[in-house]
Formats: structure tokens, sequence, C-alpha cells
């Protein structure tokens, strides 16, 4: 019955922007820490950012200084600012969620930084 769902995801230029969003729908009592993974090809799926119901975020050092996460607890949606973006973003992004005690995935939404 849970459900997240991106969307944003888009074909952008090195040094330009993205917004990703990322919607939770179904039967939620409680949702504990969101966050955003990616995984380019050929390689391991990794942590983009995180976000936890009181707002305190996580960055690799990887985005830090160029991602933003945010969340919005009524709407039980998060979103990923993306800004000065690099070829080396290029990559699926997955929204993560858990919800009910239990951690769910998106499908993903795909993200292609041009040089």
């Amino acid at each position: 019955q849970v459900q997240l769902v991106e969307s944003g995801g888009g074909l952008v230029q090195a040094g330009g922007s993205l917004r990703l969003s990322c919607a939770a729908s179904g039967r939620i009592f409680v949702i504990n820490v969101m966050g955003w993974y990616r995984q380019a090809p050929g390689q391991q799926r990794e942590l983009v950012a995180t976000a936890a119901t009181n707002g305190r975020t996580n960055y690799p050092d990887s985005v830090k200084g160029r991602f933003t996460i945010s969340r919005d607890n009524v709407k039980n949606t998060v979103s990923l600012q993306m800004n000065s973006l690099k070829p080396d973003d290029t990559a699926v992004y997955y929204c993560n969620a858990g919800i009910n005690g239990v951690n769910y995935w998106g499908k993903g939404t795909l993200v292609t930084v041009s040089s």
C-alpha cells in the first residue's frame, strides 16, 4: 500500500541545477528517516543525503555544499535541490524512507549531467 514516487529527473548541463521530489502515499502512520541515494552505471548505490524527522541532515563529501535535502512532514514529501551539477552526478536517483518501520524505495528518476 505504501509507495514512494520520484519526479524531477532530466538532462542538464554541467553547472546547472535540478530539483528532485519524492512523495509518499498509502497508509502512513509514521515516517522516520527519508533520503536520496543514487546509482551510476556499473557502480554501487550510494548515499546522497538523508533527513531525520526533526530535520537533521547528512551528506557525503561528494555533494556537501551543492545538494540540499528537505522534507515536509505534513505533505509526506522529500526533495533534493541539486546545484553546481557535475557529470559525475549522472545516475539514477532513488528516494528512500522508513515508513511504519519498513524501508521503502522508489523506482528511481534519471539525472544526466552533460559536459
